[in-house]
């Protein structure tokens, strides 16, 4: 577990005033509240002369001052804004949403590509973070040729690939106590040990939040009979905005993120509900790249500074800002690498040309024939391109059976019903003739 912050009463406030007030600390604090760093570490910066536990209080009076404030169930919640954090809201607004991020990020004419893709990504990498084992590969290929899942890993990767095209479509509803069962019901989907948790908020208080690495109780969610209560003032605070003060949108998605993992009113499927709805706040509030993002891959390679970043907030006085210090990270990390995997297949498609030229082929077919230069043993089934190519099945059908009629490919049974494409024994001199040429 982390170091719990001392108490207050260990400070003279006499000597906690000046710190507070001394101009030549002014840049010490700047450093520290732009990172955000909680007590175990603000101890090691404390001043000569300074004792750490004044110091840490004197951190945290600079922080309140410009805190805001909020409350849900009967707790009080509150974040501070960072000159951090608002770099990081600037570059998010520029990119993720409006009209700027429509320009050169993604092309056109591939967006149904990138789309799939990414939805693919952010299904098994926030199904792997509670503990769904399948691979990428096997995952992806599920996905793709639209098999049934054959396991529990599975199935919860599929749920989630389910209920991101569901946040999409109804991404202009308001938020409801039905909508977020129904969240939770496709998430869980055949994966709970009892079917009747599907859609349903826990009846019990035996439900703890336990330290991934200690096993320790890492959090005690509020009481069953108080779940209603909570989520009817969370949407509230989701589908009304304050007229105290103003919430940037980035920033109240993550609040919203926090508080369904605080409040976790299920058995099971807290923490993909949470993700997911923060995906369906962001594209309701027009935030469209997101769609694009796979941030909980992001989050699965720094789980533990994810679970870090919860554990600071509730010992720290319930300060959400180190929770949306590092998810506004998160995200514009998820950004750039975006930005970097369309540049690489705008690579791809340059390395695509000479198939392109070839007058028979057309843009699918000339993929395929890369695919089968880069991977010779490849086996092709006209349904797994339906979802590669967002194209029908006939259509993909019709590209094969023509790449046979070419002689780059050849027909293969895979069993009574499905027939697999694989390349032709004249693959590899027909493609020495095209280079040649």
């Amino acid at each position: 577990m982390i170091e719990k912050p001392p108490a207050l009463d260990k400070v003279n406030f006499h000597v906690l005033w000046k710190v507070v007030t001394d101009p030549e600390k002014d840049a010490l604090f700047h450093r520290i509240n732009n990172k955000y760093l909680y007590w175990d570490k603000v101890k090691y910066k404390t001043p000569a002369g300074v004792d750490p536990i004044t110091f840490w209080y004197a951190v945290k009076v600079k922080r309140n001052i410009v805190a805001k404030r909020f409350t849900l169930g009967n707790r009080t919640f509150k974040f501070s804004i960072t000159n951090k954090m608002l770099e990081l809201l600037h570059l998010l607004d520029l990119n993720l949403g409006g009209t700027l991020g429509t320009q050169g990020i993604i092309p056109e004419r591939d967006k149904k590509f990138y789309l799939i893709n990414s939805i693919m990504e952010e299904a098994i990498a926030s199904s792997q973070m509670e503990g769904a084992s399948t691979t990428r590969k096997v995952a992806k290929e599920m996905l793709r040729k639209q098999l049934k899942p054959q396991n529990r890993g599975q199935q919860m990767i599929y749920n989630n690939y389910a209920t991101i095209r569901y946040l999409v479509e109804n991404q202009e509803q308001e938020f409801s106590l039905e909508l977020l069962k129904e969240i939770q019901r496709l998430i869980t989907h055949k994966t709970l040990t009892n079917r009747e948790y599907e859609g349903s908020f826990r009846t019990s208080d035996d439900i703890m939040v336990m330290d991934s690495i200690t096993g320790e109780i890492a959090h005690t969610p509020p009481s069953c009979e108080d779940i209603e209560k909570w989520i009817a003032q969370l949407a509230d605070f989701i589908n009304n905005d304050d007229e105290k003060f103003f919430i940037h949108p980035i920033i109240k998605g993550i609040i919203i993120h926090f508080m369904i993992a605080y409040i976790h009113p299920f058995t099971d499927g807290n923490g993909r509900t949470a993700r997911s709805l923060f995906y369906w706040y962001m594209l309701k509030k027009g935030y469209w790249l997101t769609e694009y993002l796979s941030i909980s891959r992001i989050i699965y390679r720094s789980k533990k500074k994810y679970e870090i970043a919860y554990l600071y907030t509730e010992n720290d006085e319930n300060d959400l800002s180190y929770f949306i210090q590092y998810n506004l990270e998160v995200m514009y990390k998820a950004f750039k690498e975006l930005k970097l995997y369309i540049q690489r297949k705008l690579q791809e498609q340059s390395e695509l040309l000479y198939f392109k030229e070839i007058p028979e082929i057309n843009e699918r077919q000339a993929q395929i024939l890369k695919i089968l230069t880069e991977k010779p043993k490849s086996i092709f089934t006209a349904k797994e391109l339906t979802s590669l190519f967002n194209v029908t099945v006939k259509t993909t059908r019709n590209d094969l059976q023509e790449l046979v009629a070419l002689g780059f490919m050849k027909e293969i049974k895979i069993n009574q019903r499905q027939l697999g494409y694989i390349k032709s024994d004249h693959f590899e001199d027909k493609i020495h003739q095209i280079r040649g040429n």
